[in-house]
């Protein structure tokens, strides 16, 4: 007999549906329409991140997506102690504390657990208290993982963000683009090497948390193209996946989008 492989969820994150609305200060569109549809494809979940400076989601958002999701809603978080009243006022089903910097495009790495182990901790109890599941943002590192495991975490996500650059200059245009300053004189060989590194790490990162009793997700950068060797680790079961499904949704619909990425997930 063949063993059953554990099954991976997906999560999709839909802040990008809010970007586009915000890019024209109007109601349309309203990131609440897809949860339905969503659900219907196939996602396991909804992520949002309900940021500091709210230049996507709205407390609103946040408060109709949660009250009316039919699948688990993931709220992403910084550890501000005002964001973090609001989230247990909200009460989603799970609290994942990332870092956040207000020049940032995007979530640029994993939570400094060290630098902020006290604040992280305080936070966690606050989550706990109010009965909501939490995971840690973190960089796939075993020691960021072993803080994790000792601050009483029940999820890491592992950033997955340098494997996904990484890749990006290996097999597409990302060496023309801005993103790959630092990396225009790496040849194929080193792209090779850097790529595998960045795979191996979070392998046994993966791995590593499993063992401790996390429960391990991953995300950020994961897209159509590089998914695939995230989804062959077995200790991985849930990946969080946002621009590049509503990217591709532009062109085929979001419907047609989530089932395309859930179908990748499949072992």
């Amino acid at each position: 007999m063949h063993a059953v492989k554990p099954k991976i969820d997906l999560g999709v994150n839909i802040d990008h549906i809010a970007v586009l609305r915000e890019a024209r200060k109007i109601n349309d569109p309203d990131p609440l329409m897809a949860l339905a549809v969503c659900a219907q494809a196939g996602a396991d979940q909804i992520t949002i991140h309900l940021r500091e400076d709210r230049r996507h989601i709205h407390d609103d958002d946040a408060h109709r997506i949660i009250a009316s999701s039919p699948i688990l809603v993931n709220l992403e978080c910084a550890i501000d102690p005002e964001i973090i009243r609001i989230v247990t006022a909200l009460h989603p089903h799970r609290a994942t504390l990332v870092p956040e910097k207000r020049a940032e495009v995007t979530t640029e790495g994993g939570l400094d657990v060290m630098g902020s182990y006290e604040t992280i901790l305080n936070t966690i109890k606050t989550l706990k208290s109010a009965e909501i599941e939490t995971s840690l943002f973190i960089d796939p590192t075993l020691e960021a993982v072993d803080l994790s495991h000792k601050l009483g975490a029940q999820w890491v996500e592992l950033h997955t963000g340098t494997y996904a650059n990484l890749y990006a200059m290996r097999y597409s245009a990302l060496p023309h683009s801005h993103h790959a300053i630092d990396e225009l004189r790496l040849t194929r060989h080193e792209l090779d090497e850097r790529l595998t590194q960045a795979l191996d790490a979070i392998k046994n990162t993966a791995e590593h948390a499993h063992s401790l009793g996390l429960k391990v997700a991953a995300g950020h950068g994961l897209n159509y193209q590089n998914v695939m060797p995230i989804v062959a680790i077995d200790t991985i079961t849930e990946l969080n996946i946002g621009q590049s499904i509503i990217a591709r949704s532009i062109f085929t619909g979001l419907s047609s989008a989530v089932k395309e990425m859930k179908n990748l997930c499949q072992r």
